[in-house]
């Protein structure tokens, strides 16, 4: 699955390997951008958990299921 999840603030990088090798970005508005692939839908719950834990603001989250590739070549 892949995801895009917005928190409020910025949050610096070295916490990438922590939020499971998701790519972190600042962004000028003043939010984070967390994004990449999460194995199931277990990780992103560990993902949101430790942003609560934190007490980061969830401003936004987008997950798309995606096949492994494999399974998209087959007819």
């Amino acid at each position: 699955m892949n995801c895009h999840i917005r928190i409020k603030g910025h949050l610096d990088p070295s916490w990438q390997e922590w939020f499971e090798g998701l790519e972190i970005v600042q962004e000028q508005e003043g939010t984070t951008l967390f994004s990449g692939p999460l194995a199931d839908q277990a990780a992103l719950h560990g993902i949101l958990t430790k942003i609560r834990g934190l007490g980061l603001s969830l401003l936004s989250l987008e997950a798309n299921e995606t096949l492994p590739l494999e399974e998209a070549d087959e007819p």
